[in-house]
């Protein structure tokens, strides 16, 4: 079998352009997106509704739960943030809404899916601004599905591809709330699911250059998405590429202390899958409980674009939730 063309120009294929002010224009067509189903029906196993999280920054959030939760059974909570290189994409966006829908039904478990601010226009720590913002809207909410569905003392972060490394970092910041001044009680965190986590570091690892040719997300077209997000004048070092530099966050070690459980779920064929074993590595040397899920052929996100691939991931979430002692 011949070996794929390689993608040379990442701009065309991300179908983006930059602008002279340092912005970017999207091809919205690429990313169909979908409404929320707020009504309950046979043939709509989950209903899910848009909420308002900061007008100001116009920051939402897409809530799913089994159209058979009756109140006062209290669901597993999971906060999943969608991917995109934190560049594109949002929450609503079709294949991310399938995803979280099949989530809530085959878990039984609430879904809260925030958006955030993309990048090059809100650079991070933009997203992970965002990404704890909307935490602090789930503990004050008044939301009846979050008050009567949701057990905010079972809570996972979760998250796919930028959407994991956003779960990361808004994880660390969680886990020491008590030295940002920051109470997030009775929302209780128990654990994360780094799902196909984005991440990355200047020097190429050992799968990033087997894999140079990926039709997926090749280390090229990453390294674009690093150039729009990363704070200006950084290089792909920096701790929100690559945690594993300095030896990672003193966070980590938090984390461990509060016996959170943590999955991260990757394949074989995705470029960033050393980097993902690198920073699984790197939790587990500071105490913290990881499991770890590679799939041989499996490419960037799988489990998104091929839904058949999704039971098996619920199932492994399911064993993680389950293993949690309240």
């Amino acid at each position: 079998m011949s070996e794929p063309t390689p993608i040379t120009d990442p701009y065309a294929y991300l179908n983006i352009v930059k602008n002279p002010d340092g912005s970017i224009t999207r091809d919205l067509t690429k990313f169909p997106c979908t409404p929320a189903t707020p009504d309950p029906s046979p043939l709509n196993p989950v209903v899910s509704k848009d909420v308002s999280v900061n007008k100001s920054k116009s920051t939402w959030m897409r809530l799913y739960a089994p159209n058979d939760a009756v109140p006062p059974q209290k669901l597993p909570l999971i906060v999943y943030y969608h991917g995109g290189g934190f560049v594109l994409c949002s929450a609503d966006l079709q294949v991310f809404h399938a995803f979280c829908s099949d989530m809530s039904r085959d878990l039984n478990a609430i879904v809260a899916s925030p958006s955030y601010r993309l990048a090059p226009e809100h650079r991070l720590p933009a997203a992970y601004d965002d990404g704890l913002e909307a935490l602090e809207w789930i503990r004050n909410s008044g939301d009846e599905w979050i008050g009567s569905r949701a057990d905010l003392s079972n809570a996972f972060l979760m998250g796919t591809s930028a959407g994991g490394n956003l779960a990361y970092n808004v994880g660390i910041r969680s886990a020491a709330a008590s030295d940002l001044d920051l109470d997030l009680s009775p929302l209780r965190i128990r654990g994360m699911i780094l799902h196909h986590p984005f991440f990355g570091g200047e020097e190429r690892s050992g799968s990033e250059m087997r894999l140079a040719s990926d039709q997926v997300c090749p280390p090229i077209v990453s390294d674009v998405f690093w150039d729009l997000c990363l704070p200006v004048g950084v290089d792909r070092d920096h701790e929100y590429s690559n945690p594993t530099v300095g030896d990672g966050s003193g966070g980590l070690e938090k984390i461990g202390g509060l016996g959170w459980k943590v999955m991260v779920v990757g394949g074989e064929e995705d470029p960033m899958v050393d980097r993902q074993r690198d920073v699984a590595k790197l939790m587990r040397r500071k105490g913290v409980e990881v499991v770890e899920v590679f799939n041989d052929g499996d490419f960037h996100g799988a489990e998104i674009g091929d839904p058949s691939k999704r039971k098996p991931l619920f199932v492994s979430i399911g064993k993680i939730i389950s293993s949690v002692v309240l």
